[in-house]
């Protein structure tokens, strides 16, 4: 093997290349090439412990820009790598030569047969999509990655995937019906099925040449593929020759699993599956490891479509993850060690709910009788397997830098072997001084194993070479696959020569060469590989340090410092989803790497450790890194290992704008608290702005705010009834509350304010009139300073604020506000601005207003006398801040409190006026893009008299500006409601369309 990685690539090649590479490209592709630091970096790496900075990234919009691509990469010895959503785990889509991104624009349907049940697609497609497609027609693609919310087809086919139920349905190459692809020099061809005198090749003489060698090859090493290759489904592992020896093989399926090493792939054909009618899920639970192991075979002999397993480590993890401790919660009988999730589909129920008592019964024949938890409705089971495709990111965001660490992630072994098997690794890591994390797909003896180890360290990379080498000699014993899922890429194919031996090896090392002969494309990958465990490869190489920021802005210590915070980032890519949740907007809207969480953490990661340069990270590329996060602070919530990029792009602000200033409009933004009481006095002045074109183009050329987009009304500004309270006059019951009057709500929309005053006392709440204790402007939480990046006047506002405060929350009163993106600052960060018990205590008795109410509403502490509303619909827009902490349900217990209201809520990510981001020139062609995703759709079919209910400021201004809707704060819906005696507005009608 020395010769044979004699020809492996280094990450030093691309400094090597053609300086005319780049003009070459621009000259021939319709989509782009790009060769700027920030981007390349972005493509460095994958969801792997890998880092290979390419020369240069391709975005094509055809198999036309591949071939080019293929073509004048070979001119300037480049490598090419095609790459999909980058969720690999073991290095596939990374290498020094051009990446070749097929998500960005190769990604539509080219062929679809609803009655035969088959789909040709382009590459890019992403899985999610491509079910999305097919299932108004009862069809489903069943090969179904934890990932499938971002993995593409052509990635799923280059590894080979597999997924949850490939019990039932098998994996990539069991559904693959024929594979479109171009040779290294980009001429193009087609495989697929042969028989009945059908070659199974489309294309040239030379492609019908190679398929034959290929078959040729396979039968001269017939014997020894009979004899080597694991007999376990889950065998993804080397090439594919066994599946050429077959009586009429389909020749597509020697290039699934190839991981792009043989050619470049440009159309994928499906055989698609019936939706089952029903499903149905039994959640066991045993009291430790090796009896589920034990137990799995005997409960996939009742036929379920999947056991999955949940071990002990998601289970504490994840009860501590806002988004899946309520599932937990719900499916969990006790405190178990672990769990097997087992599925049963069909399309009798009744059958289905018998499969449910055998499973039963099975558990009780081995000893654990009640305890399965059934979970039969679909929304349940729809949030049971969100935390089973979250296991691997919940386990990831162990604080630190040791993390599970992904290299014998998924061996394989025969159910009969699996406890013992487990048992022996479980062994192997204790010898090693470490512990593993465990989870997936039990039903076929594959659970992805992740041993905890400090890749920053070299002791823990020589115990990963340890643990390797005896886990292989493991799998070997057991006669299983070393790699059942994932591939080989860089972590796995030095050990394709120990698991299939010599001859196989050198067999595939000729498959190699016949395809690629001068080893350009994706070289390294499953023959002639690097060490798995070469540093220089590795994310944190051997030098790896960061040194800026030096001081940081904000607290950053619950996270180990800012860049633990950003390396919390593993590359999983749950950001890329396309629908559902809220993350990531921007990228919804863009399609754009670089307009997503993950993207941008990478570049805040390789510019604080000085990976791009001096002064990276307050440069204006990255400014234009940052500059589409509308910091709706989706990811804190939805990113399973938490990245808060709304945080750090306050941190990144503050540095930047130290550097090179503060413009004008973001001064104007953050000083408002400071002026609203003096804009106020102008109002008549000021609003002429929207009056007059030739004022707002004004606007927009002196301050930045686009003439495109109104601005809000000066009003005269709210004002707290009543005098001065005190901290004495605090009772101390649940009813003593504080109105939190944001400078929003108090300048422009101040009868919010005043029909929360009104429900809060209709009640029965006492409200306190609070001054700060310094001058009399109103209270701050400093959001618009924080969205400047001005965090020491933002950190002036919360002390102020916190004085004035304290003294009543001690007393025991709450403070309660309607501006979600003011209040939830209370809750978050005011603890980086003023790390303490003082913040604590805000945060704990801080609440949205429709927090408080339902929170007492479900008490049974208070009644509301509301009105019946005769059937009248609302449709509900939630804040992004809402979303992030989970205060949605309490919007909606409040709305569904009031009698004939039928409530619709409007399943959307981010509105698109993000606060001052919709103001902008720049951003006002996106922050209408993101409103039109899912939000602007489901109001356009809202009936003339609906209601439309969005808590959020620039909610409502958004839906104003793009619809002509007047959408309400749920204030004054509920002031509206209440039973006439109880508020003054109780008898008007609004026109909530504007006119």
């Amino acid at each position: 093997m020395t010769e044979a990685r004699a020809h492996a690539p280094t990450p030093r090649a691309a400094a090597r290349l053609d300086a005319g590479l780049p003009r070459r490209l621009a000259e021939q592709l319709q989509g782009e090439a790009r060769f700027d630091a920030f981007t390349r970096g972005r493509y460095s790496t994958d969801a792997s412990i890998y880092q290979i900075m390419p020369a240069g990234v391709v975005l094509p919009r055809s198999a036309a820009d591949i071939a080019a691509t293929l073509r004048i990469a070979a001119e300037h010895g480049a490598p090419v790598i095609l790459r999909g959503g980058g969720t690999s785990q073991n290095g596939q889509p990374i290498g020094s030569g051009l990446v070749v991104d097929c998500s960005r624009y190769f990604n539509g349907v080219l062929a679809y047969d609803a009655e035969a049940g088959t789909i040709t697609v382009e590459p890019g497609m992403v899985l999610e999509r491509l079910n999305t497609r097919v299932k108004a027609d009862g069809w489903f693609f069943p090969v179904e990655p934890s990932t499938a919310t971002r993995c593409t087809i052509g990635g799923m086919a280059g590894n080979n995937s597999c997924g949850a139920r490939s019990l039932r349905y098998g994996k990539m190459s069991d559904n693959v019906l024929a594979i479109e692809a171009l040779l290294h020099d980009g001429e193009a061809f087609g495989f697929g099925l042969t028989g009945n005198a059908h070659p199974g090749v489309n294309g040239s003489d030379r492609a019908a040449a190679l398929a034959a060698r290929m078959r040729g090859l396979a039968e001269d090493h017939r014997a020894e593929i009979e004899a080597r290759y694991p007999k376990v489904q889950r065998r993804v592992g080397g090439y594919n020759l066994d599946a050429l020896i077959e009586a009429q093989p389909n020749l597509a399926h020697l290039l699934v699993g190839s991981e792009g090493t043989l050619a470049a792939t440009t159309a994928v054909t499906l055989k698609l599956s019936r939706l089952p009618t029903h499903r149905v899920m039994g959640v066991c639970h045993f009291p430790s490891f090796r009896a589920a192991m034990e137990t799995t075979r005997h409960i996939v002999g009742l036929d379920p479509v999947a056991v999955e397993l949940v071990d002990n480590n998601v289970l504490v993890l994840g009860a501590d993850i806002p988004l899946f401790r309520t599932t937990l919660a719900d499916i969990t009988k006790g405190k178990p060690n672990c769990l097997l999730l087992t599925e049963f589909a069909g399309d009798d129920l009744a059958t289905l709910r018998r499969d449910l008592e055998r499973l039963d019964a099975c558990m009780a024949d081995h000893g654990f009788p009640d305890a399965v938890v059934e979970v039969v409705e679909p929304a349940r089971q729809r949030s049971v397997w969100e935390v089973r495709e979250a296991c691997l990111n919940i386990m990831m965001s162990m604080k630190g830098d040791a993390k599970p660490v992904s290299f014998i992630e998924d061996c394989a072994v025969p159910l009969e072997h699996l406890a013992d098997y487990t048992d022996a690794v479980t062994e192997v890591f204790t010898k090693n001084g470490t512990r593993g994390t465990w989870y997936a797909h039990a039903s076929v003896g594959c659970l992805h194993v992740r041993p905890i180890l400090d890749m920053k360290d070299a002791g823990d990379v020589r115990r990963m070479r340890a643990i390797a080498e005896e886990t292989s000699e493991l799998v070997r014993r057991y006669k299983g696959s070393y790699s059942g899922e994932h591939g080989d890429g860089i972590s796995r194919s030095e050990f394709v020569e120990p698991l299939f031996g010599a001859t196989l090896t050198r067999a595939f090392e000729t498959v190699k060469d016949a395809f690629d002969p001068d080893n350009r494309l994706n070289p390294g990958k499953i023959v002639r590989a690097p060490k798995f465990d070469d540093r220089s490869l590795f994310r944190f190489k051997p030098d790896y340090t960061v040194s800026a920021p030096m001081k940081t802005a904000l607290d950053w210590s619950d996270w180990g410092g800012f860049g633990s915070a950003v390396e919390m980032c593993n590359n999983n890519g749950t950001c890329r989803k396309l629908a559902g949740g809220a993350m990531c907007p921007s990228y919804r809207a863009t399609g754009e790497e670089q307009h997503l969480t993950r993207g941008r953490a990478n570049s805040l990661r390789l510019a604080i450790s000085g990976q791009l340069g001096k002064d990276a990270f307050t440069s204006p590329e990255m400014k234009r890194t940052l500059d589409l996060c509308v910091s709706c602070k989706a990811c804190r919530r939805e990113c399973p290992t938490g990245v808060d990029m709304a945080k750090m792009k306050i941190e990144f602000l503050h540095h930047y704008h130290a550097r090179h200033g503060l413009p004008l409009r973001e001064r104007l933004i953050a000083a408002m608290p400071l002026y609203a009481g003096a804009a106020a006095k102008l109002a008549p002045l000021l609003n002429l702005r929207d009056r007059y074109p030739a004022l707002a183009a004004l606007s927009e050329r002196l301050a930045g705010l686009s003439a495109k987009r109104s601005l809000p009304r000066w009003r005269r500004p709210w004002s707290e009834q009543g005098e001065p309270a005190h901290a004495q006059d605090v009772v101390g019951d649940f009813r003593d509350v504080i109105l939190f009057g944001d400078t929003f709500n108090r300048a422009f929309e101040r009868e919010n304010l005043e029909a929360a005053e009104r429900v809060l006392r209709a009640a029965g709440y006492r409200l306190h009139r609070i001054y700060p204790s310094r001058g009399r402007r109103p209270l701050c939480c400093g959001r618009t300073w924080l969205s400047a990046g001005q965090t020491d006047r933002a950190r002036q506002e919360a002390r102020r604020t916190l004085d004035a405060l304290l003294p009543f929350l001690r007393a025991g009163a709450r403070v309660v506000g309607l501006e979600p993106s003011c209040l939830l600052t209370f809750r978050d960060e005011f603890a980086a601005l003023l790390p303490g018990a003082d913040s604590a205590l805000l945060a704990e008795r801080s609440f949205l207003f429709e927090e408080l109410l339902a929170t007492d509403l479900t008490a049974g502490r208070i009644a509301l006398p509301f009105a019946d509303q005769g059937g009248r619909v609302a449709h509900l827009h939630g804040h992004c801040h809402q979303k992030s902490f989970g205060a949605m349900g309490s919007v909606e217990t409040v709305l569904r409190a009031v009698p004939g209201l039928d409530l619709r809520v409007i399943e959307s990510s981010c509105c698109g006026m993000a606060g001052a981001f919709g103001y902008r020139p720049e951003s006002i062609e996106t922050s209408f893009a993101m409103a039109e995703l899912s939000l602007f759709p489901a109001l356009r079919a809202a009936g003339p008299d609906d209601l439309v209910v969005a808590d959020g400021t620039s909610c409502r201004h958004q839906i104003l500006d793009g619809l002509g809707l007047r959408a309400e704060h749920v204030a004054r819906v509920l002031d509206r409601a209440l039973a006439p005696r109880h508020s003054i507005a109780g008898h008007l009608h609004i026109d909530h369309r504007s006119h």
